[in-house]
């Protein structure tokens, strides 16, 4: 920001020189939410200001493009769904409640355009991130996830970009003792030049615990405190996650190139073991992270939060560079800092909470009788705004939408018309190619980097359908995640595939055994200046928010990212949904690997139809995307997951696997080698082999059961109206994989084929 080094920009300066040039197209700020904004104060705005309301009016904070259709969320949710929830839409992250005193809260947010900047810092910095979203709502953080989007797996930038993105997330997640559960590892050249780097975390606490932002009681003291700040990460929410990048996005090629956050997993590690202890005491009024928008953030929503006004003095912000502007200290993302709202007579008790764990600390104002947030610097006040309108009365756009022209020809051109596999032999081929292909091979490469079972409370986690981890040592109650998204459905049909999205990880918490709770979600699409786009978005959260309400799941938080595009190409539309889901008893998890207990009978549950559209085969063996995803029976959801809930709570299940990406063959595989159990597997001799190995009907799920348990189990799934198939046997002395009439595979064969893959790549 140009700064004038000889006077400072002050209110009453401001006042004086309405005529003073400003650089707030530069900023990201438009012509009118400008003039807007010299309307709001009645003048123009000083440097600071400017710098706070570029930031907090950015797309990345102010959902400005987004919040018109955000609010279908709201309406969707009915008075039971609210009742789940402690805290929702709005504070840091939701907050539902999962019995005996327990509440979980969980969210997942986006680091995309920093990840490409600078590769490991921008995804270590946003697992910091998100930690500090849940450590903020008073809950120790218990594991995290990591939904990753890349360029095809072999391009050059792609070698560049995914080694360093998985260190940066090992890196700061190891650091922290976090276990790193569960996440997604996708490849699409969509996503080259700008991939999709969303983090998740979960922790707990108990529900009295439960904090919230807000800056309340005048009098009471704002504490800064954690990492000292400086000139990292500067713009990162104004600039890198809420514009376009524009030709040459290699480093040294940008236009546009604020520094990405510098993170420091020790400092955070103490930081959280601070925060704990100063909740424990009771010591705190109200508390906000400082991440995108740093203290411009911090600052205005506690006091738009709170009952009245805030004093800062920018001049108490220990700083770790030399000669900073006040708009460069509000600006500035350093990592590792938390704001504080404290009673007078509870300060010398948080500072003393502070030395034990030697953390910074610094008393920089307090909440005021009056109704604007003040800011002085150098004994002159630099901002003095009415917090409200930096916070939360930002712009908010109609942006026009229209469904694509090009649609009705995505959807006509089906797979119907490709080379389908017919002999055994073709049939044996394909398998071993989609194994062996970036799309469906094992992602123990990026995950074996990752300390999964840190703190000893993990209970499942990759390659398992979905993370779960125990909440109560002394209960064993427990809570599953999981992330999901097929791009490639979302792009055919926006609506059926932010559904089927939802469909997918709520099923993948019910395969371990767990009952779906709640949703979170990370909405990354294109530039919203793109009416196509912009229809996209409104059709995947109608189909997001209509399939909640029917399975009866709030969204309690979530993130919107645009400008997912490198010129003219946008991502391919990618609504990652987060289910979060709760189990009694953890020892009555349902693992992935067959094996579990002397020939378990494999029964396939659900309808399998032909259906390719936007499917792994036609992408990997014929590079072709149309026709329409699978259909979507969410009352067949909700079912399954009830059945799959039983039988594990019963004892009747002792293995399972949803059916999704790669269909029957990939699931029969992945239990086969993560079991290291040999299985014969038997089709339907009505029915086309093609069709029953491949197709990724949703729905389904292909379970173990004892075979003292199978009449048991078949029973409930007749009486429920739960189609099911006897679908084959485990047969824990084999060393091969038999699927009846079409071939035979050696295990060995199958761990080289599925496990080579991602080495050979990255290693």
């Amino acid at each position: 920001m140009a700064t004038d080094t000889t006077l400072t920009d002050t209110t009453a300066r401001a006042a004086e020189t309405p005529d003073a040039p400003q650089p707030y197209a530069e900023l990201g700020l438009a012509d009118d939410e400008y003039q807007r904004i010299r309307e709001i104060l009645g003048r123009r705005p000083t440097e600071a200001e400017l710098a706070m309301y570029s930031v907090m009016w950015s797309e990345h904070c102010s959902y400005k493009s987004s919040k018109r259709h955000l609010g279908y969320f709201g309406d969707t949710t009915t008075a039971e769904m609210r009742e789940k929830m402690l805290a929702g839409i709005g504070e840091n992250a939701g907050v539902v409640d999962v019995g005996d005193g327990w509440a979980v809260t969980f969210k997942v947010e986006s680091h995309n355009h920093p990840s490409y900047v600078e590769p490991y810092q921008g995804a270590a910095t946003g697992v910091g991130g998100i930690v500090r979203d849940i450590l903020a709502m008073g809950a120790r953080p218990l594991a995290v996830a990591d939904p990753l989007r890349f360029g095809p797996a072999d391009a050059e930038d792609t070698r560049r970009v995914l080694p360093g993105v998985v260190a940066g997330v090992a890196g700061y997640g190891n650091c922290l003792g976090l276990p790193n559960v569960g996440g997604e590892v996708v490849f699409d050249r969509t996503y080259a030049g700008n991939p999709l780097v969303n983090a998740m975390c979960v922790g707990a606490m108990r529900a009295e615990d439960l904090h919230l932002a807000h800056a309340s009681g005048t009098g009471n003291k704002i504490i800064l405190f954690g990492a000292r700040t400086g000139l990292d990460g500067i713009g990162g929410v104004s600039v890198l996650a809420s514009a376009t990048f524009d030709g040459d996005e290699s480093a040294g090629g940008r236009k546009k190139l604020p520094s990405v956050q510098v993170g420091d997993p020790f400092t955070e590690k103490v930081l959280i073991e601070c925060c704990l202890e100063l909740f424990a005491k009771d010591v705190v009024v109200g508390i906000q992270d400082l991440g995108g928008a740093g203290l411009s953030c911090a600052t205005s929503e506690l006091a738009a939060a709170g009952d009245g006004g805030m004093y800062i003095d920018l001049d108490r912000v220990p700083l770790r560079a030399e000669g900073m502007t006040a708009a460069e200290i509000l600006s500035s993302e350093s990592q590792e800092r938390m704001c504080a709202v404290v009673a007078p007579s509870d300060v010398d008790a948080f500072m003393e909470i502070c030395r034990k764990w030697d953390v910074i600390a610094t008393e920089i104002g307090e909440v005021t009788d009056g109704a604007n947030l003040v800011i002085n610097w150098h004994g002159e006040t630099v901002v003095d705004v009415p917090p409200r309108t930096v916070a939360h009365q930002g712009p908010v756009y109609d942006r026009p939408y229209a469904r694509p022209a090009s649609q009705d020809d995505i959807q006509s051109a089906t797979p119907d018309s490709l080379t389908r596999p017919s002999t055994p032999d073709e049939l044996r081929d394909t398998l071993l190619r989609l194994v062996s292909s970036p799309d469906l091979a094992s992602r123990d490469w990026v995950t074996q980097q990752y300390d999964r079972y840190v703190r000893g409370n993990t209970v499942l986690a990759q390659p398992a359908d979905s993370g779960m981890i125990r909440v109560d040592e002394s209960t064993s109650r427990g809570v599953a995640v999981s992330t999901d998204c097929n791009s490639r459905y979302v792009y055919l049909d926006p609506y059926r595939g932010a559904q089927l999205a939802l469909a997918e990880a709520y099923r993948n918490v019910a395969t371990g055994g767990a009952q779906p709770l709640a949703v979170t979600n990370c909405l990354n699409f294109g530039s919203p200046e793109d009416p196509g786009v912009m229809w996209q978005f409104e059709r995947a959260v109608h189909g997001l928010a209509d399939g909640c309400a029917e399975l009866g799941v709030p969204v309690t938080g979530g993130n919107v990212s645009f400008y997912n595009q490198t010129g003219d190409t946008a991502i391919l539309p990618t609504p990652v949904v987060g289910v979060l889901g709760v189990i009694d008893d953890v020892r009555r998890r349902i693992p992935t690997g067959i094996g579990n207990e002397p020939g378990e009978s494999l029964l396939l549950l659900g309808d399998t139809r032909d259906e390719f559209g936007g499917s792994v085969w036609a992408h990997v063996v014929h590079g072709h995307l149309g026709g329409t995803p699978p259909e979507v029976d969410l009352e067949r959801e909700r079912l399954l997951a009830e059945i799959l809930v039983a039988g594990s709570r019963d004892g009747m299940i002792s293995a399972a696997h949803d059916l999704s990406d790669g269909g029957l063959a990939q699931a029969i595989v992945e239990m086969a080698l993560v079991g290291q159990c040999g299985a014969r597997l038997l089709l339907d001799p009505d029915a086309d082999p093609f069709v029953q190995l491949f197709s990724e009907s949703a729905g389904r799920a292909l379970v173990a059961v004892p075979r003292t348990e199978e009449l048991r189990f078949t029973e409930m799934c007749s009486a429920r109206g739960l189609p099911w198939r006897k679908a084959g046997v485990a047969d824990e002395q084999s060393d091969q994989l038999e699927i009846q009439d079409v071939a035979t595979f050696g295990l060995d064969e199958l761990r080289e084929a599925w496990e080579g893959t991602l080495p050979k790549l990255f290693a």
